[in-house]
């Protein structure tokens, strides 16, 4: 499969960046990019990570555009170009997960009923995190989901099974809204944060251009309450009895050797959901898969258009 060759670091013609306003009246930023042939060949919607911006998947965009798919996505409450919700400059927080779950439900509620189907949920770690909460709780309902490299757990780190304890012991030393850590993904490693990312360079410098464009959409590290409701919404999920009733078709994509979050976890959930294909990547992956080597992106999509084909076939 050819690797698509767009500029990374341009908006493609045809594109449009608008707002969305939640029922609360938080002002999302939002990427559409609507097919160029009538009828599409369905819609998707992909939600990325924790300090993402829709800007780093120009590439997966064009991909699934020149496909015939409207492809959208909006940037999470509190990061981004979504605004803060501290006054810590460019800190990741949220009180709760459940307002990220919220806002998901509202925003599908809208865009399903003005995007045709057959309608895909995606989402990239804590995306993909999102994306199966909103499914379990039933706030979405696509024809098809793809999960790349969910955060379903975190790397222990030096306190082992005490991390949650010892979060909610260092969050709550001080204001848990101030930022957990000074720079990198995690704390406590001497690996950088582009081998944590991608063995692509290239592909991650497009991040990097992007933030220095444009500064209102950077986001820095965790608060602890971000960490600390990690924590709690990674082990309700697991411990949720509705993974085993949640019948949407469902493709899991895993990094095993994911230096950021815990792929094992991921692994270990996967087979309780009763209608899921998994699909593994070894070494050669870190945990921006959609962002890897061309080698494992173009597996990668290879499989995604593969599992949409089998599973959400054009109407």
């Amino acid at each position: 499969m050819a690797t698509s060759r767009i500029d990374r670091r341009a908006l493609p013609a045809g594109t449009r960046i608008d707002r969305w306003t939640a029922p609360d009246g938080w002002e999302h930023r939002v990427f559409d990019w609507r097919a160029e042939a009538a009828p599409a060949r369905g819609s998707i919607l992909f939600q990325g990570g924790r300090g993402d911006i829709f800007e780093k998947y120009l590439e997966s965009f064009a991909h699934w555009h020149a496909a015939g798919w409207n492809v959208t996505s909006f940037d999470w409450r509190g990061q981004g170009g979504s605004g803060r919700l501290t006054p810590a400059k460019n800190c990741g927080h949220i009180e709760d997960y459940a307002d990220y779950v919220r806002d998901l439900g509202d925003f599908w509620a809208g865009w399903a009923a003005a995007n045709p189907g057959p309608r895909i949920a995606m989402g990239h770690s804590m995306g993909g995190h999102l994306v199966l909460r909103g499914l379990v709780e039933e706030v979405i309902a696509p024809d098809a989901a793809v999960l790349v490299a969910p955060m379903l757990g975190f790397k222990p780190g030096i306190f082992g099974p005490f991390a949650e304890r010892a979060a909610r012991l260092l969050g709550g030393l001080g204001d848990p809204a101030r930022p957990a850590w000074k720079g990198n993904e995690k704390p406590y490693t001497t690996e950088t944060r582009a081998s944590l990312l991608t063995h692509d360079p290239d592909r991650y410098a497009d991040e990097i251009w992007w933030q220095t464009h444009d500064p209102s959409i950077l986001t820095g590290p965790p608060s602890w309450r971000w960490v600390i409701e990690g924590f709690r919404s990674i082990r309700e999920l697991a411990a949720d009895p509705r993974l085993a009733e949640m019948r949407v078709p469902t493709l899991m994509l895993v990094a095993e050797h994911d230096g950021l979050i815990d792929g094992k976890a991921a692994l270990a959930l996967a087979p309780r959901l009763p209608d899921l294909h998994l699909v593994r990547f070894g070494k050669e992956s870190a945990h921006e898969i959609l962002r890897e080597a061309d080698a494992v992106r173009d597996r990668a999509l290879a499989e995604i258009d593969a599992f949409l084909a089998r599973r959400a076939p054009q109407a």
